[in-house]
């Protein structure tokens, strides 16, 4: 009886956690994305950003975090860093449209040559994607052995 108490502490204890660290984690996100879009539309007036590693590591560890979470048999757990995911996407899909529409005026910078702006963010988006898929393979782990249909 003591375990299950101890197990429901802890479910109470992570939770709380992870909806810190999503609110954390969105921060971030906003902060990232407000570089980019500062950069990209600057044309080279402000440095490079060198957020995204940083943004990555935050976005793995909240992923990852969640999956403890359901792991620990937490029945409801909000979907919430889908809009990760779709943020990027209508970002990235903006960016590209605008730079589109103005014959390529954003991907290069003022002072003449190249912007990498798009292609980061690009890279940056397929790297949310890629954590929110092998958080989705994980589900699926978990479901098949709550199934018993892999055996360990």
């Amino acid at each position: 009886m003591k375990a299950k108490s101890d197990l429901k502490e802890i479910r109470e204890t992570e939770t709380a956690l992870n909806r810190n660290l999503y609110l954390i984690c969105g921060f971030i996100t906003l902060v990232t994305m407000g570089m980019i879009v500062i950069e990209f539309f600057s044309r080279g007036q402000f440095f490079p950003n060198h957020i995204s590693l940083f943004y990555l590591g935050i976005l793995i560890i909240y992923a990852l975090h969640k999956e403890l979470v359901r792991w620990l048999g937490r029945r409801k757990i909000e979907r919430q860093g889908e809009y990760f995911v779709y943020a990027w996407i209508v970002l990235v899909t903006f960016l590209y449209i605008i730079n589109f529409v103005s014959k390529d005026y954003y991907t290069h910078l003022a002072q003449g040559g190249p912007s990498g702006t798009l292609r980061d963010v690009s890279i940056l988006t397929l790297e949310v994607l890629v954590v929110f898929m092998l958080t989705r393979c994980l589900k699926i782990v978990r479901l098949l052995i709550k199934e018993k249909k892999i055996k360990l």
